[in-house]
């Protein structure tokens, strides 16, 4: 970040994206946030080395592929802006980032005035996933000094998981119930 960056008093939002549906859904969301405010829209990709950063510190491979996870994670905000945008350009004042950290810390750490908003996707999580990755928009909701927008999982996301599961197991898929999901989706504006 330049220090015109810093010193730049306009109005942020700043939305976590991980590529994930909830990702895309809360960049959707906090696009749409911006645009009503009058602020500049901030995406930020954070990354971690596998294992995180102190297994990287101890392993000299790892050294050596951090650029290349870097380029990856780049690769990775390019593509989610240009799946909810249609190119990198968010139509928005703002700068896209790509943060080396926890989730959880490097969003907080750059949400750090009183008058951002940051914006993040809440996930469908079961006990396993809970238990192995801490969640990133509770550390949030913890511990943000600005305002925070957890944006829940759309309820199609669920049905879809389900079908997955079903094709997967090579079991018989009932369509009726996809039929009620899609019924209680509101339409796009």
């Amino acid at each position: 970040m330049s220090e015109s960056d810093a010193l730049s008093t306009a109005r942020r939002v700043l939305v976590g994206v991980s590529g994930s549906p909830g990702s895309l859904a809360a960049l959707c969301l906090a696009a749409g946030e911006a645009r009503r405010r009058g602020a500049e829209l901030w995406p930020v990709l954070a990354w971690e080395p596998p294992g995180g950063d102190p297994l990287a510190r101890r392993s000299p491979a790892a050294s050596h592929l951090i650029p290349e996870w870097e380029r990856l994670a780049r690769e990775r905000l390019l593509a989610a802006l240009c799946g909810v945008f249609g190119s990198a350009d968010t139509g928005r004042a703002g700068q896209a980032l790509v943060a080396r950290g926890a989730p959880g810390r490097a969003l907080v750490e750059i949400a750090d005035r009183d008058d951002d908003l940051l914006v993040v996707g809440t996930g469908r999580r079961g006990l396993l996933r809970r238990a192995l990755r801490p969640s990133v928009g509770r550390y949030c909701l913890a511990h943000a000094t600005c305002s925070v927008l957890a944006v829940p999982p759309s309820p199609l996301e669920a049905a879809l998981a389900a079908a997955h599961r079903r094709n997967t197991w090579r079991l018989r898929l009932d369509t009726r119930d996809l039929e009620k999901e899609f019924e209680t989706v509101p339409p796009e504006s």
